[in-house]
C-alpha cells in the first residue's frame, strides 16, 4: 500500500513541477500569484518524498523476544515443510 501511495505522490509532484515550469497552459489565479519556481520546487519535492515511499520497504520480521536461543521445529520435507513451533537450543 505504502508503494501505491509513493507513486500517487510523485505523480502529483510531477504534475506540480510542470504547472511551475509553465509546460502545461492552466490558468488558475492561486498559481499565477506565487512564483513558478517556487511550485517547481514544491514538485520537485514532492517527486523525491514519493520516490522515498516507493523504496520504503516496510516492516520486516519481527524479532521474537528471546529468540536467540530458540531453534525452529519443522514439519514436512522439502518445500513442503514450515515451521510449526520453536524450542530452546
Amino acid at each position: 500500500m505504502s508503494k501505491v501511495i509513493g507513486y500517487v505522490v510523485s505523480g502529483a509532484g510531477i504534475l506540480i513541477m510542470a504547472l511551475g515550469f509553465g509546460m502545461l497552459p492552466v490558468k488558475i489565479k492561486i498559481l499565477e500569484s506565487v512564483a513558478g519556481n517556487i511550485i517547481a520546487g514544491a514538485g520537485v519535492g514532492l517527486v523525491v518524498v514519493g520516490v522515498l515511499l516507493s523504496m520504503n520497504k516496510g516492516e520486516g520480521k519481527k524479532k521474537r523476544k528471546g529468540g536467540h536461543d530458540e531453534v525452529p521445529i519443522y514439519e514436512g520435507v522439502g518445500k513442503k515443510r514450515r515451521v510449526v513451533g520453536y524450542r530452546k537450543g
